[in-house]
Parts: C-alpha cells; structure tokens; sequence
C-alpha cells in the first residue's frame, strides 16, 4: 500500500460527494418537469414525440398504472432487441459478416440490456456487428438507466406528496430523462473520449503489421458513444471482451478517473435531489454519508488485500503485491479502487479481471452486490433501493422508541414494511437458489473451470452480479451455455422487476398518506446516530443472508491459501 494509492481513494470519494449537489439539482428539474438549458433546443423534439405517440404528459398515473407501462415497455424492447441479434446475419452494418446469435444467447443478452445487467457471456469484438452494438445494445444503455430514474422519481413523490393517488408519468419520466440528461451528457462524454483517443467509427477492423513482422488484424467500431452512456447509466456492458482493460475503451490514467466518476455522479445526484423533493437536503446527505461510508470500507479492503498479495506466493519467497489480471497502466490502488465502484453500482465494468483478485479482495466486490448494489448503486435502482433498507431502519427504530414510525413525514406501516421486505428478500431468494441449482446439476457444475472453494466463488459471484443487476463477472465461469444463458436470464429479469414493482407499489401508499410533522418524540434521521443504525441495518441483513455462502467461497479459499493448500 503507498501513501498516493489512499490519497487516490479518499480523493475519488471527495470529488464524489463536491458533484452530488450540481448533478442533483439538474435531476431536481428534471423530477419537477421544469425547463432547462436545454429546453429550448430538444423541446420541440420532446412535444414531437408526444403528439406522434399520443402520449399526455400532463396526466398523471396510479402506481399500477404507472408500473405497468413500465412493464410493458421492458417486454417491447426485449423481444425487439431479441429481433436485432438473432436477424444480425441480414442486417446493414455488418462489416465483419458476423452470423445471428443463438436463441438462448440472444435472449439473454437482450435480457441483460433490459434489466441494465448488461451480462456478457461473448466477445463483443468477435460477437456482434456495429449494428447489433449500437441498436441492439446502445439504445437500451440509455432506457434501461432512464428507466431506473424514473422509478426513483415515482418513489420520490410518494414521499413528496401528500393524500393523492398519482405517482407521476412514465412515460413523461423517461422522455425528460433520456433527452435532457442521458443523451446531452453521453454526447460531450463521447467526444471527450475521441480525444482522449477511443475510437469512434463505423470501420470493422484494420490491419497491422506488429514489430516482429506478424499481421494483426484489430477490431474497431462506435466504441466512443457506447463507452460514454456504458458509463453514465451504470450499464457496464463494453464493447470489446476486455471492457475498461481494454486501451481502445480506457486508454489513460486519465480516462479511468472520469470513468469512475461517472459511474458514481448520477447514483450521488439522486440522493441530493431526493433531500429537495422532500423538502430537506439533509435527508440526502444522511444517505449518501451512509452510502460512502459503506463505500470507503469496501474499498480499503480491497486495496489492502491485493497489495498485501497473495499469501501462497508469499510462502515460496515470491513476496509483493498482486498484479495478475490487472493492467499495468492501472496499478494495483486504481485496479482495487474501480473494482469497488463498479460493483457499489451497477454497473459492471471492470479495468481488471476480479476472478484474478485474492480471495478476500474478490469477497468485497461480490459483497456489495449482494447487497443489492446501494452503495451508490445504479441511476435510479440505487438510490430506491437504500430507502428500502431506509424504511426498515426507520421501522426498527420506531419499535425501539415504541411508537410508528415516521419517515420524511410519512408514518411507515405494516403495508410499507411488508413490501419492502418483499423487495429486499428477492436478491437472496435468486442468489442462494439459483447457485444451489447450478452446484448440484451437471449442467451448472460443467460451468466453473478452478476447482474448490474458488469454483464455488465463481459461480455464486455470476448470480450475485446476475439478479443484483451488475453484469461483472468471475471470468473463471463458462456461462455461454444454454443453461447459463437461461438461469441467469431469468435472475436478471427477477432482480430487476420484483424489486421495481413493491417500490412503485410503496411509492404509491406513500403518496396517499397525509403529511406527518416531526415531534419532540420522533426519531431524527439526519444525524450520525441514523447514519450508523442504515449502517448496521445494511450490514446485519446483508451479513445473516449471506455470510454461510462466502464462508463457502472466498473466505474457505483464503483459509486454504494461508495453509499452502491449491487446487
């Protein structure tokens, strides 16, 4: 560990919370339907749309209502993206004349995009044609992020409003969203990538001569604009196999702090723009202080861990850090600092190949998303998914001062907790049951490659990442295999939309409930007192639920190294 690798850390995290205020206000006008600076140039776009779909943004939905367009729209997409990647064989922009995807590949794949998983269980470069990686794949990186947004935004207005039965309009919500943020800042985004030297074309390939005379032939594309919104929508999904390892997608020093800055300004926004919808900053610096809280000890550990090196190396004299699967470029603190911010949200992108991490330096990563990625979390998904664990707290809290509990002016009831333990316990429902299925089948015990604890590592991190909706991976897992493919689509889609549908549901309770002041006896929320009790709530769920399983994986594969055993 080195003085410059935590200066790294604590300055990341600096700069993460000097944005949440000014990206959180953008977002606040956005939630208000209030013009911008860039209403005058996309506005008659935006009315355009409306009138062609005959959609009123004016008229405002039930929580049912508003759920199921949601619904709706993720089908529509998927079986068009579904069309794109098995039709790719026939489709324009094909230069390298890649044939169509498999049924069960495609059908994860658009899954994957869908759900914001972005799961990749093939070499994009080898894979898919720039049509397939701009259409297929680009588009749903913005409405999957937008989508997320937009039932934060829903979740926000049950807090907001008082005695109504409206929750908002999707699709109002994922109009404004994707035409005032996503697709203006992924545009200055792109081109400072093209800069920054990404490429950016609709070139297949080229062909080089390397120094010692061989020919290489080296895959190209729109790299650039799917790079910016992989980003900014904590999608993950890279253009080439190697993601942000990859020189073509992160080609600097530089490239790579902008990169993990984007994954986390949006996610830190909202918990600014949650404070002024409720009429109390303070409330959304209470939960980002928790969130990078959490965020700071994931990523110390993980740097101290893969700089401490491996221990079975250490006892034949090979002492030093650990440098394999990461790039050089990075070093070990950008390697540990970006594998903690990838999977604190959801996104997924990785400039080092964590199945190559030690066994307590991978444990964190898949730690977070098992807890369902709210450390930060995804644009959107993170941000409700904390106020789930926020009404649990708050209802722990009322049973210790033995009265209902109250939240941002809202008594939470049974109703409420029900549904938020309903959303909470999908993520182990889908981890531990579907890796109880894939350790016991011959058909998901042919996926891992190591044996031993790691192998049970691999595969339990591929349903972490799957339902918690990151699309990071063990590497070390075959997943392109029709069952693969199957189980982890269907991970995805329940990760996703069983965690969506009890928010909205508790988004539109809240919204009827009347307006609750704060007393004398109410438990205060801003402070450092409830910053620790989401702290140990987070910790304590997380940790029961999850702690035999990594005492399985990671935790057995350390104890194993440290006894000079390998496998």
């Amino acid at each position: 560990m080195t003085l410059a690798g935590w200066l790294l850390i604590l300055g990341f995290t600096a700069l993460v919370a000097l944005l949440a205020k000014p990206f959180g206000l953008w977002l606040f006008a956005l939630y208000e339907g209030r013009p911008t600076a860039l209403h005058r140039l996309a506005g008659p776009i935006e009315r355009g749309f409306y009138r062609l779909s005959g959609i009123d943004p004016t008229s405002e939905q039930r929580w049912r209502t508003y759920a199921l367009h949601l619904l709706m729209f993720q089908v529509v997409t998927t079986l068009f993206t579904y069309a794109v990647l098995r039709l790719q064989g026939v489709l324009p922009l094909n230069p390298r004349g890649f044939p169509g995807v498999g049924a069960d590949g495609a059908m994860n794949t658009a899954i994957s995009f869908v759900t914001n998983t972005n799961w990749q269980w093939y070499s994009g470069e080898a894979t898919l044609s720039n049509l397939s990686q701009m259409l297929g794949l680009a588009t749903h990186n913005f409405l999957s992020a937008a989508t997320g947004i937009a039932v934060a935004f829903a979740l926000f207005r049950g807090f907001a409003r008082t005695e109504t039965g409206t929750v908002g309009n999707f699709w109002a919500d994922l109009t404004r969203i994707t035409l005032y943020l996503l697709l203006p800042a992924s545009i200055i985004y792109a081109l400072f990538l093209v800069v920054c030297g990404v490429p950016q074309t609709f070139a297949g390939s080229v062909d080089a001569t390397t120094l010692e005379g061989a020919r290489q032939t080296i895959a190209l594309g729109p790299v650039a604009s799917q790079e910016a919104i992989k980003m900014l929508g904590t999608n993950g999904g890279g253009f080439f196999n190697a993601n942000s390892a990859h020189p073509f997608e992160n080609p600097s020093a530089l490239t790579n702090l902008v990169q993990m800055l984007s994954i986390f300004v949006l996610g830190a926004g909202l918990t600014y723009t949650f404070g002024k919808a409720v009429g109390n900053t303070r409330q959304g610096w209470a939960i980002l202080s928790a969130m990078l809280a959490l965020f700071l000890v994931g990523a110390s550990v993980t740097y101290w861990q893969e700089a401490a090196g491996n221990p079975a190396l250490h006892q034949i004299g090979l002492a030093g850090a650990n440098m394999e699967g990461k790039e050089v470029r990075f070093g070990i603190a950008a390697s540990a600092l970006f594998a903690a911010v990838t999977t604190a949200a959801s996104c997924g992108a990785v400039n080092a190949m964590h199945d190559s991490f030690t066994a307590i330096g991978g444990l964190v990563p898949m730690f977070n998303m098992q807890l369902g990625e709210i450390v930060i979390g995804g644009v959107g998904s993170g941000i409700y998914g904390f106020l789930l664990y926020a009404l649990l707290a708050v209802f722990i809290a009322g049973l210790m001062v033995g009265r209902t509990p109250e939240y941002v002016g809202k008594k939470i009831e049974a109703r409420e907790v029900k549904l938020a333990v309903l959303a909470i316990v999908i993520l182990p429902l889908c981890i531990l049951g579907f890796t109880a299925l894939a350790v016991v089948l011959p058909a998901g015990l042919a996926g891992p490659l190591n044996k031993g604890p790691h192998g049970f590592s691999e595969v339990i991190y591929a349903f972490s990442s799957a339902a918690g909706n990151n699309g990071s991976a063990f590497a070390g897992l075959s997943a392109g295999t029709p069952f693969y493919n199957g189980l982890l689509g269907v991970a995805m889609w329940l990760g996703r939309f069983l965690v969506i549908i009890p928010v909205l549901a508790i988004a539109g309770s809240l919204a009827a409930k009347k307006h609750t002041p704060a007393t004398s006896g109410s438990f205060p929320t801003t402070g450092g007192l409830w910053i620790g009790l989401l702290v140990a709530t987070i910790l304590i769920v997380g940790g029961l639920t999850f702690l035999p399983s990594l005492a399985l994986g990671p935790v057995a594969d350390h104890l194993t190294l440290l006894s000079g055993k390998l496998y």
